[in-house]
């Protein structure tokens, strides 16, 4: 049958000789001692946000606004793929009834 012809691994033409490496010793000097930093003054604190019975009252009234919103998108995105296949069901049963009467004739 047929056999696969496996490549053959070209060998290396001329002389390879390894590159020269030429390593030369140095010396180390300790470094001068480096002073330790000087403290850093205090970060100022942050100032806290106060709830006040007008900002609870816009919150939680922003809340229920961003609900309604995308609970109407929602709502109104699942009544378009109801109506979708409502009318694809529809045109489906008229073309199987206008098949089948043309069968008939």
């Amino acid at each position: 049958m047929l056999r696969p012809k496996l490549p053959a691994m070209p060998q290396p033409t001329g002389r390879l000789t390894p590159p020269a490496v030429i390593v030369q010793p140095t010396t180390i000097t300790p470094a001068a001692p480096v002073p330790p930093p000087a403290p850093l003054a205090p970060a100022p604190s942050r100032s806290t946000v106060q709830l006040t019975p007008g900002t609870a009252v816009a919150l939680v009234g922003g809340g229920t606004a961003v609900v309604l919103v995308v609970g109407a998108v929602l709502v109104s995105m699942l009544l378009a793929v109801a109506v979708t296949a409502t009318s694809v069901a529809v045109c489906a049963v008229v073309l199987r009834s206008l098949l089948s009467q043309e069968r008939k004739h």
